[in-house]
């Protein structure tokens, strides 16, 4: 082996071997690379406790402050109804999980059904409400 690295290095005009290069002969001609010292600890990778372009998770707003829907809670729930057709927002435009998004409905439903709540526009007294999000701005705009 060492004899072949000899002559190798004789062809290609060098005049000594070093022991950190290595002699390839392929399909593109003969060349010399040099191999990595192993000692080497300034390349090793940085072990990281977190991923440091990891995005903050979102909470909805009724996990965030752990409010569970009720259907006895009209001001609440009026909040997720329009004003104007008394239909129940979606999930996209509310920002809500998909679990407290069908809480939601499903309290809704229920208190239209109850009579607590009116099912075709939303109750005057609530109107004046501060709003939990926009609806002319979704939180998750869709393609259209």
């Amino acid at each position: 082996m060492f004899l072949k690295l000899f002559q190798a290095t004789r062809k290609v005009g060098l005049s000594y071997i070093n022991p950190g290069m290595v002699y390839v002969a392929g399909a593109y001609g003969r060349a010399l690379y040099s191999t990595p010292s192993v000692n080497s600890t300034s390349d090793e990778p940085i072990d990281l406790d977190a991923n440091p372009y990891a995005k903050e998770r979102t909470q909805c707003i009724l996990c965030k402050h752990n409010i569970t829907p009720d259907y006895k809670n009209v001001q609440l729930l009026s909040q997720f109804q329009s004003p104007y057709t008394g239909r129940i927002y979606g999930k996209h435009i509310t920002g809500l999980c998909k679990a407290r998004q069908e809480q939601v409905e499903r309290e809704i439903i229920k208190a239209q059904n109850a009579g607590f709540m009116p099912t075709y526009h939303k109750a005057v007294e609530y109107l004046h409400d501060p709003k939990l999000f926009d609806p002319e701005k979704p939180i998750r705009p869709h393609k259209y």
